[in-house]
């Protein structure tokens, strides 16, 4: 026997009742919203060069050291599937001279992304993502405003109960420094962090506070805090991003721990956490970028942008799927039934008037065409052959049992008479 094919792992399929949930999401929510805001759609490519990435998100990163799908072309040439949108983003910016536009140049996507994580609930190897991104403009207004944009979305999604982190990473001198007083710190306590931690102390000692190993986090809860060490100016910048977001009536809470899995961040911090998720609470975040564009041969630029993962976003928000669009009338064919005019019909309805309408297409005898009606949520049956004429039928609302049959029709006027009513059986 052939071995079941399945889905790979880490992946899933999209069915009915959840692509409406996402389209709602997306169409609905997202689109609206960002649209008020002045952001404007962009797609990405799913593959890119892999350089964009080793160089954007950072060699030292578990995302491009461990989780990346990567493959060589026919070309000879290194691909990989995008792991996250920022850098596809910045690159479409340079590559386009959005400079030269008015600035800031703000953007919005969605769409799948992949990384070769361990499958659990929550993460998965493909996954959807929302973002957005607004480059061209350090203004603490716009990290406000991004930050804003992400609550405003959760909340258009029905996400109870999130919570915000937020912090600064700083710039500048003050962060180099910083750097140099964690890596000593963190060398003076080696042999008590996890072997991932230690490998990467000179390339990213920050991601020693994402650390879950136990011996890491007791040497963190001790290891000096960035947000102490920023300078007067990023201090000022961060304080009046929490004044704006105080005024949007938007709750957070400071953390000085916070930091992401990706090198390019500076500045401001934030994600968006909710306990409906378990272990994986993270439902999105971001942050301020001020130097990415310039590390990918743009001109320096500054940048802020968040994403969301969209099945998080549906699992804490545990919404219901909209309700499907019952057709107005499912039409019947019995026997001897035209099914030329029957299909003009079906396709009259759906064109002229906006109808939903379907037709038989399954060989089911009269009573299984009525079950199946029924089971469809249509209001009227139109029923073709049974010994009518080749344009006659009959129409039963299937609301109120009332059947109409429609004699001595014509080519010209049957789908007039029959549409008038189908459209009287939607009234009732």
């Amino acid at each position: 026997m052939a071995e079941k094919l399945q889905a790979p792992r880490g992946t899933f399929d999209v069915l009915p009742d959840n692509a409406a949930l996402r389209t709602q999401l997306i169409d609905q929510i997202a689109g609206p919203l960002f649209a008020q805001a002045g952001y404007g759609r962009i797609d990405t490519p799913i593959f890119e060069d892999t350089a964009l990435f080793a160089r954007g998100v950072g060699e030292s990163t578990d995302i491009v050291s461990k989780e990346m799908y990567t493959f060589t072309d026919q070309g000879d040439r290194s691909q990989t599937l995008r792991p996250e949108g920022t850098a596809p983003v910045c690159r479409a910016y340079v590559e386009h001279g959005m400079h030269k536009l008015p600035q800031p140049v703000k953007l919005w996507y969605e769409g799948p992304f992949f990384r070769q994580e361990a499958p659990q609930a929550g993460r998965y190897r493909q996954f959807f993502q929302i973002g957005a991104e607004a480059l061209g403009s350090d203004d603490p207004a716009l990290d406000a405003e991004s930050i804003v944009l992400a609550a405003r979305l959760l909340d258009g999604a029905g996400v109870t109960g999130a919570r915000l982190r937020i912090g600064s990473l700083g710039s500048g001198p003050e962060r180099a420094a910083y750097s140099a007083a964690l890596k000593t710190y963190l060398r003076a306590h080696e042999s008590e962090l996890s072997h991932d931690v230690a490998a990467r102390i000179d390339l990213n000692p920050l991601r020693a506070f994402d650390a879950k190993h136990e011996g890491t986090q007791a040497v963190m809860a001790n290891a000096p805090r960035l947000l102490e060490s920023i300078s007067a100016e990023d201090r000022e910048h961060f304080d009046e991003v929490l004044a704006l977001l105080d005024a949007a009536n938007v709750e957070y809470e400071v953390d000085t721990t916070l930091v992401r899995g990706l090198d390019y961040y500076t500045r401001t911090l934030f994600e968006f956490t909710s306990d409906k998720l378990g272990a994986q609470s993270g439902v999105g975040g971001g942050g301020r970028y001020d130097g990415l564009v310039e590390m990918l041969g743009g001109p320096a630029t500054p940048g802020i942008g968040w994403a969301a993962g969209i099945e998080r976003i549906l699992a804490a928000a545990e919404a219901e799927a909209p309700q499907a669009q019952h057709p107005a009338a499912y039409i019947a064919l019995d026997e001897g039934a035209d099914r030329a005019a029957a299909f003009a019909l079906l396709l009259k309805l759906r064109e002229v008037h906006g109808l939903a309408a379907q037709i038989e297409l399954a060989g089911r005898s009269m009573k299984g065409q009525l079950k199946a009606a029924s089971r469809v949520g249509a209001k009227s049956l139109v029923i073709f052959g049974g010994g009518r004429g080749q344009y006659d039928a009959a129409v039963k609302n299937l609301t109120t049992g009332e059947q109409i049959e429609l004699d001595g029709l014509t080519a010209g006027d049957y789908y007039d008479r029959i549409a008038e009513r189908v459209l009287a059986g939607i009234k009732v």
